[in-house]
């Protein structure tokens, strides 16, 4: 089931990654970098940054300049439930949840706001 929805999710183009980082090193930064590289239209997020990789980063989901598709999650869970609860208050009803970024809390409020999940790697799944 949960690949149905990966592969459902893969055919949207307007995606957010939240937990962006200027760090080549991290996972935050690669996911960033392969969904652009595939073709899609990515909007990084992160309080920490101004712009990851010559692209304006934003803050929050509520700052930017669409509503998009998906929103992958790179953010302890602890983060995660409130950023679940934004893509909730936009209307945002596609998440992504990479690798150590779920947490019971987060499925739940999925489930009961209808926020599909989906929780793979977007390295392994956009090739």
């Amino acid at each position: 089931m949960n690949a149905d929805r990966a592969e459902k999710m893969l055919d949207k183009k307007v995606w957010a990654v939240v937990g962006a980082t200027v760090d080549e090193d991290k996972f935050g930064y690669k996911i960033y970098k392969r969904l652009k590289e595939h073709g899609y239209k990515v909007y990084p997020v992160s309080p920490k940054y101004d712009e990851i990789d010559g692209d304006r980063a934003y803050k929050a989901l509520g700052d930017l300049p669409e509503v998009p598709e998906v929103v992958d999650f790179v953010v302890n869970p602890k983060i995660g439930i409130k950023v679940i609860e934004q893509c909730h208050d936009l209307g945002i009803k596609n998440v992504w949840l990479q690798p150590g970024t779920v947490s019971e809390d987060i499925l739940n409020y999925a489930k009961a706001k209808e926020i599909t999940t989906a929780e793979a790697c977007v390295l392994v799944a956009v090739r």
